[in-house]
């Protein structure tokens, strides 16, 4: 592991192979170990994989304002550990809050992004355009509750993450999540960035992300429609390709990882 300190919060990362970089970015309530089934793959295929616990997560650090989580941050985390691992430029592939921090990227920083790649997550703009989704997310207004929403996630041994997330890992992440001490951290991301007035706001405005683009969506996600990915085409002037992948649930990688390896190997160049 190597660590890089980010206006005094260090972010801890793995670089393994060599060749052309890929960035791995993990959500919520993951950390890099996410991609242990991507991480082989790609290497072999000779990509060099640069893999963050990216800020709240793991060893990295977690400042205790939710502030500390805004996405412009957040993605100032990740070109800091590119600069560290030696690179300026790099495919940037995300899952949940790590597609919307890659997503992020490619507009704040285009220069630094080669092809992105996002699972299960679309575009910000087009994330909430319609009530379907909005009914889906209802448990992005509870986690924006100090206290109470680490209660209902925790209580009667985290019974309500394990049905609510059905998480395919659920005892290690849980494990990792207390001894880590990630929860509130985590829970910081939602806090920082779509907070209740978010909501009833007008809707974003991005600049068209221009990198070669691949969003993909499993049929079994319990959290996000087809339609929030496949309406991202309308937010990317670079080349789009849509793949949906039939059956896995939320997290695709661990559910079908080489249906995942084989798409990041086609669309990625080496």
């Amino acid at each position: 592991m190597s660590r890089v300190d980010v206006d005094g919060v260090g972010i801890e990362y793995e670089v393994t192979g060599e060749g052309r970089p890929v960035v791995l970015l993990h959500g919520f309530p993951d950390s890099g170990r996410l991609w242990r089934h991507q991480v082989p793959a790609l290497a072999q295929a000779g990509f060099q994989v640069i893999v963050p616990d990216l800020r709240g997560y793991g060893r990295s650090g977690k400042p205790e304002p939710a502030e500390s989580y805004s996405l412009p941050l957040l993605a100032a985390d990740v070109l800091a550990v590119l600069a560290d691992a030696g690179t300026d430029r790099a495919h940037v592939v995300g899952h949940d809050w790590g597609a919307a921090l890659a997503w992020t990227l490619a507009v704040l920083s285009p220069g630094s992004v080669d092809h992105l790649v996002t699972l299960s997550v679309g575009n910000p703009v087009t994330f909430r355009r319609t009530t379907l989704q909005c009914e889906k997310s209802w448990y992005m207004l509870l986690f924006q509750f100090p206290g109470i929403a680490e209660r209902w996630l925790t209580q009667d041994n985290w019974e309500n993450f394990r049905s609510w997330s059905g998480h395919p890992d659920a005892g290690q992440v849980i494990a990792d999540l207390e001894a880590d001490g990630s929860l509130t951290p985590g829970l910081n991301w939602y806090r920082a960035n779509v907070p209740p007035e978010s909501w009833a706001g007008p809707p974003l405005q991005l600049p068209p992300v221009q990198a070669p683009t691949m969003g993909v969506w499993s049929t079994g996600d319990f959290a996000l429609t087809e339609q929030q990915m496949t309406d991202s085409a309308e937010n990317v002037s670079g080349p789009w390709r849509y793949e949906r992948l039939d059956g896995p649930g939320h997290w695709m990688q661990l559910e079908a990882p080489g249906q995942v390896n084989d798409l990041l190997l086609d669309f990625l160049p080496r």
